[in-house]
């Protein structure tokens, strides 16, 4: 049998549980003893799904005399991915059979559609281990923490890899915003159980229009299931534990609850997880400030940070703001007044924070180190604290500069110095700006460096050295230059140079390779 065909009817037989009756949902079926019973669910989920065909008001039997005649005449030719080997005559039959009970050439509708004990035993291997929903009853997520200087000016942030947020209760987050995410996201959350059928069927109909990525219809239940508990493989065997999770979870949690931990952990871009700190890193403000053009705009993010970048698609933007801010005028949320002003008037967003640190990093160990023996604290990225510190940035730098140059000095003395080769390469990066500025197109980074800069300027100033906390001067290669006419490197500030090397050495350097140099006052005329 058809193993697309088995999958198909194993994902059906969890969406009829879940939309049918959310609070019996079985995780195991005997293949033999309940192939009956199993039968009834798909027929029940056959029939309630028609009936949210009918509230679309889509005629699902029109589809499927539209398929019979011609498949093609659905998927517009292109295959979809989600259906790959499927053979469209065997789904059709199987709708007829369980969903309007006709039977094959005279046969049983559960021997002759569908094995129905290979689709339970693929569904019981499924679901089987299913997390633990109950564990986000109360559950908080890493944060961001800030060390502050002696000055009270920030220092460093603290926080493990994807989890840059600040967490924020959802009593905090303005109505509109909240109203805003809903809208763009998931229209009917209040209503709902988990899974949303019209969801469903209309991401079903889209995917037929679509050759990529198929659409899930998911909700924000399903998606604080997939983020925090099931993961985010494409399969339908995901899929599966995602709905029943979520079902399960809509039982445990309130909607704030539920709807608190998704603004608390979705990514929105500029290195933001979390709705308090992308309202930072976007407009300088808290959550609990945000207009409902800023909501609108953070709501809009949602679905693709990168391709709806404000920093580098702002056009873009402007179309997914108008797109929640209309879907907020529709549900009645917003008056359509409101909606055509803040559509007209789109929120101004700050200077993305690019801040590098360079210095301290044994002291903010120590910090954090100091934290859990003074404090008590599990770990600074724990939660997001705010801590005060007597680091001096200047003093700290010249100390750790002079500290390098005698470790430098020191292995030279005793003739241990040896240069192995550059501390990277950046011709492809600064050939790939040279085509951008070509095709008039955006600087690295999405336009943060003045593209009026030569390419290698532009690439230089946003390149991130391997050696992170060593102190000297980087510098590019511009020139090899020859035993008369000497080497050239540039420097970030756009000076350029020449380069006293040994010919050894130079044998080694090429064109974009970076080094650290010593920048000396010249004699004369060098």
């Amino acid at each position: 049998m058809n193993p697309i065909i088995i999958k198909l009817f194993a994902t059906a037989l969890t969406l009829s549980q879940v939309t049918v009756a959310p609070e019996n949902v079985r995780t195991e079926f005997d293949p033999v003893a309940d192939r009956g019973a199993v039968v009834q669910l798909l027929k029940d989920g056959c029939a309630h799904m028609r009936r949210a065909f009918d509230i679309e008001d889509l005629n699902l039997d029109d589809l499927i005399d539209t398929a019979m005649k011609d498949p093609q005449a659905l998927t517009g030719g292109a295959e979809i991915k989600a259906f790959k080997g499927l053979n469209f005559s065997d789904l059709i039959a199987a709708y007829r059979q369980f969903c309007k009970g006709e039977a094959v050439a005279g046969e049983a509708v559960a021997s002759s559609a569908v094995d129905i004990g290979a689709v339970i035993e693929a569904y019981n291997r499924s679901v089987a281990d299913l997390p633990d929903h109950t564990k986000l009853k109360n559950f908080r997520l890493p944060g961001a923490s800030t060390v502050l200087d002696g000055k009270g000016s920030r220092f460093a942030e603290l926080f493990e890899p994807d989890h840059r947020r600040v967490w924020v209760p959802i009593a905090e987050i303005p109505q509109t915003v909240q109203q805003a995410f809903v809208a763009a996201e998931d229209k009917r959350f209040f209503e709902h159980r988990g899974i949303d059928e019209r969801s469903v069927i209309r991401a079903f109909m889209s995917s037929f229009a679509s050759t990529g990525r198929p659409q899930g219809g998911s909700t924000i239940t399903q998606q604080v299931a997939k983020n925090l508990l099931v993961g985010d493989d494409v399969t339908y065997e995901r899929k599966m534990r995602e709905m029943i999770v979520a079902a399960r979870l809509e039982r445990t949690l309130t909607k704030p609850e539920i709807l608190e931990l998704y603004l608390n952990s979705i990514y929105l871009g500029r290195r933001s997880w979390g709705i308090e700190m992308a309202a930072q890193s976007y407009f300088g403000k808290r959550a609990r400030d945000l207009t409902l053009e800023e909501g609108a705009l953070l709501a809009g993010l949602t679905k693709g940070p990168s391709f709806y970048n404000p920093d580098r698609h702002p056009a873009r933007v402007q179309q997914r703001l108008a797109y929640v801010l209309g879907r907020l005028a529709e549900d009645g949320a917003i008056s359509a007044e409101a909606a055509q002003q803040a559509t007209a008037h789109p929120p101004r967003l700050i200077a993305q924070d690019r801040v590098r640190r360079e210095v301290g990093f044994h002291s903010v160990d120590y910090v954090a180190r100091e934290a859990k023996k003074v404090a008590k604290l599990p770990s600074l990225t724990a939660d997001s604290y705010v801590v005060r510190s007597t680091i001096h940035p200047e003093l700290q730098r010249a100390t750790e500069v002079a500290l390098q140059d005698g470790l430098a000095r020191y292995e030279r003395a005793h003739g241990r110095a040896r240069f192995a080769g550059p501390e990277s390469n950046l011709a492809d990066a600064i050939r790939k700006t040279e085509a951008k500025g070509a095709a008039g197109g955006l600087g690295p980074a999405g336009g943060l460096a003045d593209p009026s800069l030569p390419a290698w300027r532009q690439v230089f100033q946003n390149a991130r050295m391997p050696l992170y906390d060593v102190h000297w001067t980087p510098a590019i290669v511009l020139d090899k230059g020859s035993d008369k006419t000497g080497m050239r490197v540039g420097l970030r500030d756009g000076r350029i140079l020449p380069l006293a090397v040994h010919g050894s050495v130079r044998k080694l350097l090429n064109p974009y390779d970076v080094v650290y140099v010593t920048v000396t006052e010249g004699r004369g005329k060098a």
